[in-house]
């Protein structure tokens, strides 16, 4: 029912993190398009009636989308047994054969499991790409090459990478966010996919949690385009580690996907990154009072692009928020020089 899945697969470069061995590559179709739609934000509380809006809606949008791959960024769980609601959380694409992808949010280890129970847990379940690098910071941290319609090359790179929960450092509580670790282990990563690739950075897209601290200062910017609903702060972490600074040393990545943040679906970049909210997905068991309800984000990227199409789609079926990047965030740059 849903395109780009062939079997079976070995990863070759599993020393990076990618995608589990036996699983079906990642490809562009034939119409050099590829189709990911983000849920965040899930909260199921398992036996609370609420959480069924959340069904509900990821089963609508992705009837109606039928993407080639399914990223889900945090907060899955939000009641104890977390595994029943991790399991629940994910059933709607695992129902319909999709691949998918999970990183964990700063809520989903609360409860009566850890972050390394509860990927064991998804571990078990067909279509299930999320992978872990040993000894690093976090748990569902991989890489997951795309490759290219004609061939087994690698044609773009998605990042899923675990943004952790809450800082051990007494002078900086919060949220811990992208470890130094983490962004040696980005850092050597993308180097490596470029080398290999003549020494042009791939196309990539990173999908995580907790939003980096850049996202509040390029979404007050004056001269910034803004494209959704922002109604909160960007809730990130205390210290900034660095992870935005490396992106943009390294040259790969062109837009973070994020969650955290209920009642913010915006888009907005800075120094040709874009930073990108998903749509909350959950049902009304926490706050999300963001007009329209809930609903998703799609991305869809194009074979040999450097750029890709963004929209939500809601819960009741309509469309909101389409953007083309980077054509739609750089227009203004006559009237500034940054």
């Amino acid at each position: 029912m849903f395109r780009n899945i062939v079997f079976p697969f070995v990863c070759a470069v599993a020393s990076l993190g990618c995608m589990t061995a036996g699983e079906a590559p990642l490809r562009f179709g034939n119409d050099g398009r590829f189709k990911i739609v983000q849920f965040t934000d899930i909260h199921w509380q398992p036996g609370n009636p609420a959480s069924e809006e959340a069904a509900a809606c990821m089963s609508a949008v992705l009837d109606a989308e039928k993407p080639d791959l399914v990223i889900y960024t945090g907060d899955l769980a939000y009641a104890a047994p977390a595994r029943e609601a991790v399991l629940k959380a994910v059933e709607p694409t695992v129902k319909r054969g999709i691949p998918f992808a999970v990183t964990w949010g700063n809520h989903d280890d609360e409860f009566d499991a850890s972050r390394e129970e509860l990927f064991e847990v998804l571990s078990t379940l067909p279509g299930n790409l999320t992978d872990s690098v040993a000894g690093l910071s976090g748990v569902t941290n991989c890489i997951l090459p795309v490759l290219s319609a004609e061939s087994d090359s690698t044609a773009a790179l998605l990042y899923v990478i675990d943004s952790n929960g809450y800082s051990t450092i007494e002078t900086a509580k919060g949220y811990a966010g992208i470890q130094p670790d983490q962004i040696d282990w980005y850092r050597t990563s993308s180097h490596r996919y470029t080398e290999a690739n003549g020494g042009t950075p791939l196309p990539a897209l990173a999908f995580f949690h907790v939003p980096l601290n850049e996202v509040n200062t390029a979404a007050s910017d004056e001269y910034a385009i803004l494209n959704g609903t922002r109604r909160e702060r960007a809730c990130s972490a205390s210290v900034n580690s660095g992870m935005f600074a490396e992106m943009l040393r390294c040259g790969d990545v062109m837009a973070t996907f994020i969650g955290h943040d209920h009642i913010n679906d915006y888009a907005v970049a800075m120094k040709g990154i874009l930073f990108a909210y998903g749509r909350y997905t959950g049902g009304k068991t926490v706050y999300c009072d963001i007009p329209g309800g809930n609903g998703a984000r799609v991305i869809e990227m194009t074979q040999g692009r450097r750029g890709f199409d963004s929209w939500i789609r809601l819960a009741d079926g309509s469309v909101i928020n389409r953007i083309d990047f980077p054509h739609d965030f750089t227009r203004w740059k006559a009237s500034k020089n940054e």
